[in-house]
């Protein structure tokens, strides 16, 4: 698992930042693919793919939010969280300043993938070009550099 200590800064380094929200991504990675997850096409930024991800509730650990979010849009458990990939800042739909921290983590069994809040999911080769932001494009390339 991820030190307590690098959860800690991160968080207090949102804070110090003026963050309004935080966020988790995973890079769910199996047999050198990863998980994408399809936004519907009626939400915020609707019809992109993107990691598993959710927002932080306040007062809850990175760790353990990352867990639940991964648990809430995937159905699956996660075994251990590897590595810290790295962040990215954004502009939620309700016009929040918000931080995506990302993370490799691996899961007990990577089907099925029960999908609750999202229209499709892919299991993409990180050989080929992913259809994802320029943010998440670079925490795959962090992922794949480990």
């Amino acid at each position: 698992m991820i030190e307590t200590t690098l959860l800690k800064t991160l968080t207090s380094d949102a804070a110090r930042d003026h963050v309004q929200q935080l966020v988790v991504g995973a890079v769910v990675a199996h047999g050198g693919k990863v998980l994408l997850l399809q936004r519907p096409a009626d939400d915020f930024m609707g019809g992109i793919w993107e990691l598993p991800s959710g927002k932080v509730d306040p007062g809850e650990p990175l760790d353990q939010a990352l867990v639940r979010e991964v648990k809430e849009e995937t159905g699956l458990d996660i075994a251990g969280i590897r590595k810290y990939l790295g962040e990215f800042d954004y502009k939620s739909g309700s016009g929040k300043k918000s931080r995506q921290f990302n993370f490799t983590v691996d899961v007990v069994s990577p089907e099925p993938v029960e999908l609750t809040e999202h229209d499709a999911y892919t299991w993409t080769s990180l050989a080929e070009e992913p259809p994802v932001s320029d943010a998440v494009k670079e925490v795959l390339h962090r992922h794949r550099a480990v």
